[in-house]
């Protein structure tokens, strides 16, 4: 067993089993666990409890194995808020598509699902089911549903299926599953005690009370970076203009709409704030004037008069002292050369630059491909992939340059 195991040593975690045949691997991810020296909490539905006994996850776990809803053996708590104010993290090991459903749809009809609902802390979900069933459009749905929520999954293996099928829908080994969470334990001191800012979103400056000028920011890459660096023990303070999606459940958001707003925002929070992730595409110019009343349509040609607004990197990064700066720039030719030149021209600790002009990158996509350059130059490439794993990758590398700054 890796030595990050010892991660989870001290850490209350809650198993949550459900019913599928992978059911006998949570025995194994149970004992690793409490190896470890966890304090491992089972919650199985009762279907789960047709495929492994009760019995023999409370002797592995050496706690009771909660069922019912009902079955309230301590008086002086509710158990499953009791259990789910404790709780470091939660695993839902293996996870059917009817679990994912009821997840997704907010349903508390059962022990497992109404814990979840009061559960406030990190949730990984392992599904394992028919590869059908796993692609089916309504699945997919719930599981980005739950993605968008914060919920981190644990993509299944591809072997010999319970139905015959040689497929993906095989449950992670529990091996695998156990190191998925002393990787997340390890990976939630990085960031500890860090007060980080990101700005999202697309900003709007607005010509009439009905019409504005904006841009195709999504908003998914900030949040992203908001949630990667929550899970990494961040204290983070999101600052975000107009978006697609909602934002992560577990980041203090303040919504902002212009960018005058966001950058009072930022210069708010910015002295308290150790990290600063300027990820929003904010407008460079605004209306001069801005109509009270809308504006109707008279002559055959409009002419509307623009002004820069203030640069809210380049005014951080003259203000900073000791805050580590990390700009965007999103480019369609010459990239290296505008996001070396960004960087140096903004005082940034890093630039994560990409080309929105490339498939799969940029606005309202959920994939991306970033370089990250210091004043020294590229650092790494990340490859095409989803936002929210280049976000974390990101904060890692935020991460490891605060530790060698420390060295130094």
């Amino acid at each position: 067993m890796n030595s990050s195991v010892s991660t989870v040593a001290g850490k209350t975690i809650i198993l949550g089993i459900t019913g599928g045949i992978a059911a006998y691997k949570s025995a194994t991810i149970c004992s690793r666990l409490v190896q470890a020296g966890a304090n491992v909490h089972v919650i199985m539905t009762e279907s789960a409890a047709k495929f492994i006994t009760p019995l023999t996850l409370q002797t592995l776990s050496r706690n009771p194995v909660l069922i019912d809803t009902f079955d309230e053996r301590n008086p002086a708590v509710v158990t499953h808020i009791d259990l789910a104010d404790r709780a470091d993290l939660i695993i839902i090991a293996p996870a059917t598509a009817n679990t994912i459903a009821k997840l997704a749809g907010g349903f508390g009809d059962d022990m497992l699902s109404t814990t979840l609902l009061a559960a406030t802390c990190p949730l990984i979900i392992a599904p394992a089911m028919n590869v059908h069933m796993y692609e089916h459009p309504a699945v997919v749905h719930n599981m980005e549903k739950l993605a968008e929520r914060g919920a981190l999954f644990l993509e299944p293996g591809t072997g010999q299926l319970a139905c015959g099928y040689v497929a993906k829908g095989r449950l992670a080994e529990p091996e695998e599953i156990v190191e998925a969470v002393a990787n997340w334990f390890a990976r939630r001191n990085q960031l500890a005690g860090k007060k980080v800012i990101v700005t999202a979103g697309g900003t709007v400056e607005r010509l009439d009370p009905v019409r504005y000028l904006t841009n195709d920011s999504s908003g998914k890459m900030g949040y992203a970076i908001a949630e990667a660096a929550y899970m990494m023990g961040a204290d983070v303070t999101l600052i975000s203009g107009r978006a697609t999606i909602a934002p992560p459940a577990h980041v203090h958001t303040i919504q902002v709409e212009s960018a005058e707003q966001m950058l009072e925002a930022v210069l708010e929070h910015f002295h308290q704030a150790d990290i600063v992730v300027k990820a929003a595409a904010v407008a460079d110019y605004r209306p001069v004037l801005q109509a009270k009343q809308k504006m109707k349509k008279t002559a055959d040609q409009l002419t509307i008069e623009l002004e820069k607004t203030t640069d809210i990197l380049q005014t951080i990064g003259e203000q900073k002292k000791g805050q580590f700066l990390v700009g965007f720039a999103a480019e369609t030719n010459n990239v290296e050369q505008y996001a070396m030149d960004k960087l140096r021209r903004k005082h940034c600790d890093l630039i994560v630059a990409n080309d929105v002009s490339a498939e799969g990158v940029g606005f309202d996509v959920d994939t991306n491909v970033v370089q990250i350059y210091n004043a020294a130059g590229l650092v790494t490439t990340i490859p095409l992939m989803q936002k929210s794993s280049i976000a974390t990758q990101l904060m890692e590398v935020v991460a490891a340059c605060l530790t060698e700054k420390r060295r130094l």
